[in-house]
């Protein structure tokens, strides 16, 4: 399934520079988001969400300072869905963020929405790579999702370049996300063990050819658009020159192979050769350590090309002897800035993958799985006067921190999984100070060897907790707003691992003003728009009939002893239905048997050889229990 470069645009550094210098304007987009089939892997057929019948989605642009105005209509028909602008800090506008019971209530079918924005704020200038994609019941991988591109005029690397690619990687399902998620989170499934991708994307598409030309500098913008796997991504012949991770530009940092996690971004130049004599092969592959099985078919790989000539033949991939991409932990931000002072609130979070009562896989930060309150946790910050200072009333399963001014918060993340997480920040970056190696167990703030922070911190919104590992991230508290931390392997989120920071809420109640249409989205659905977690009006602080986790397992049971007893119980089921069908089995046939011998008695012959009638037991189904 050969295709030609369809999903990004090469533009001629003077045309680019030329279009920077032009005045902030306003860029608006008229969505309509709707069903439409495609088949990007050449495998299978299925639904995706497109926007105004077309799928891929469109690549957004805009200039530093651009108003951004996003007119978006839910006509899908059967789901509710939401918008996020993946990386951008939303700076005085936290209710354009997108998550759906965060900072809005999510758009019903045939409802609309204004998403208005802009991409600069005078302490949250923003460039580089972003993305948008839904917020909502784990949908974006159904395909609503696509790069966001924000030019800067002050480009640091701006002269070092003569044209711009623009590419996605991803993982593929077959199957939609209202399949998936129910045979995931199932107490049949009491490991969590994820769903696996059947394949690797690459601008939504596989074979991908890319035409260079000779002895000319390319600035690759890159995005991990999926919702689980991790990708390693190589170009054959040629060295990647890093310069901006996550719409932070760094020092240059060559590298051979980069690994980008579901949701980071990461741009780099890349130099071609001065001869047309080869073309070359790179390639996206994704990292089957994060899958418990490798199923048969699975296509973990995404080969393209780069095309000098096209009357040439396009390489196979070579094998690589092993997957050792660039540490991005020693990337040095353009900026240079400094390690931020003591923390003023340090958070510490545990991440536990476990079973509730219900037998359901969930996943934890200490020993909460959120849950989505009954009023949206930003309505909630607006709402309740003096007690938005009061992390209570955001209700126990949003997993809340309030932030107050200025503050600088530290997060300690302790991971007690044996899997990676890649872990996002919304309306921030972070310096990542410390990220250990695999199997170095909890953070030690005592132990002098973990405590070595570097002076300039890498920085960036979303970072991978290695396995048994730990990872230390700082911010500065000045955008006030409500913010999600949490794991962006989509399976994880729908399993609860979200915590929610609610900075500066009293100072939201005197600058925010919520959209009209916002709140009409949710009178519509009969959603509450004030009031505490549990929709409390009255009493802020007091929270019952707020959404809740079912209940934790009974005392003693592990998850190893819930695996045990979902076979077991599987057994049993099984040993019945067996034990039914040979009896009913030989029910069946000691009839025949005696309808013989009574046929036989009856000829009145004496000895008569009885024939054997091979009666078949009765056709008895075993029905599953849920």
């Amino acid at each position: 399934m050969a295709m030609s470069l369809s999903y990004f645009s090469i533009l001629p550094a003077l045309l680019l520079a030329f279009s920077l210098i032009a005045e902030a304007a306003t860029v608006t987009y008229d969505f309509n988001a709707t069903w439409v089939r495609a088949n990007p892997d050449g495998l299978f057929e299925r639904p995706v969400i497109g926007i105004n019948g077309k799928w891929p989605l469109p690549v957004m642009e805009a200039n530093v300072g651009d108003q951004v105005i996003v007119n978006f209509q839910n006509q899908l028909g059967n789901q509710t869905t939401t918008l996020h602008f993946h990386g951008l800090f939303q700076n005085g506008t936290s209710y354009m963020d997108g998550p759906g019971q965060v900072t809005q209530c999510q758009v019903p079918d045939g409802g609309s929405i204004v998403y208005n924005f802009t991409t600069y704020e005078r302490k949250a200038q923003q460039s580089g790579m972003y993305w948008y994609h839904s917020h909502h019941q784990g949908q974006y991988p159904d395909g609503i999702r696509a790069p966001f591109i924000i030019r800067d005029p002050e480009f640091p690397y701006k002269d070092k370049y003569d044209e711009e690619i623009i590419l996605s990687v991803s993982d593929w399902y077959h199957e939609e996300m209202t399949t998936l998620i129910p045979k995931f989170l199932y107490k049949g499934n009491p490991t969590g063990a994820e769903p696996v991708p059947q394949s690797a994307l690459m601008n939504d598409t596989q074979n991908l050819t890319v035409a260079v030309q000779p002895g000319k500098t390319y600035l690759f913008r890159m995005v991990n658009i999926g919702a689980f796997a991790g990708q390693y991504i190589w170009f054959e012949g040629h060295n990647m020159t890093i310069i901006e991770v996550d719409g932070v530009f760094t020092e240059a940092a060559e590298a051979s192979m980069i690994y980008i996690s579901a949701a980071q971004r990461c741009s780099f130049l890349l130099t071609t050769k001065n001869e047309t004599t080869s073309n070359y092969a790179f390639v996206a592959s994704m990292d089957t350590s994060l899958f418990d099985v490798m199923p048969d078919g699975l296509q973990w790989n995404s080969t393209s090309h780069l095309v000098y000539n096209k009357d040439l033949p396009l390489p196979e991939a070579q094998l690589v002897d092993e997957l050792k991409e660039f540490d991005d932990f020693t990337l040095v931000p353009f900026d240079r800035e400094a390690l931020y002072p003591e923390p003023d609130q340090t958070i510490s979070l545990d991440v536990i993958m476990d079973n509730l009562g219900d037998g359901k896989p969930y996943a934890f930060f200490n020993n909460i799985t959120y849950v989505s309150p009954k009023v949206p946790t930003l309505y909630t910050a607006m709402t309740t006067g003096a007690d938005a200072s009061n992390p209570l009333v955001y209700g126990e399963y949003s997993h809340p921190f309030v932030l107050e001014k200025d503050q600088i918060v530290e997060v300690v993340v302790n991971n007690l999984d044996t899997g990676k997480h890649p872990f996002h920040l919304h309306g921030h970056n972070f310096q990542a100070i410390v990220r250990s190696d695999e199997e170095a167990g909890a953070f030690d703030a005592t132990n002098a060897t973990q405590t070595q922070y570097p002076s300039i911190p890498m920085r960036r919104d979303t970072i991978v907790l290695r396995p048994n590992g730990n990872t230390v991230l700082r911010f500065k508290a000045n955008n006030p707003g409500v913010w999600l931390f949490h794991c962006h392997i989509e399976w994880h989120m729908d399993q609860g691992l979200i915590a929610t920071f609610v900075e500066q809420p009293l100072e939201m109640q005197k600058s925010l003003i919520i959209p009209d249409d916002h709140k009409a989205i949710c009178e519509s659905q009969k959603i509450p728009t004030a009031g505490n977690a549990a929709g409390n009006t009255v009493n802020f602080l007091d929270l019952q009939g707020q959404n809740k986790a079912p209940d934790p397992l009974p005392a003693g049971f592990t998850p190893r002893g819930i695996a045990a007893l979902a076979f077991s119980v599987l057994a049993a089921i099984l040993g019945c239905a067996v034990i039914t069908w040979y009896g009913l089995a030989d029910m069946g046939a000691a009839s025949q048997r005696e309808e013989e011998r009574r046929l036989a008695g009856m000829d009145g012959s004496e000895g008569a050889t009885r024939k054997d009638s091979g009666s078949e037991a009765s056709d008895t189904k075993v029905h599953s229990l849920d």
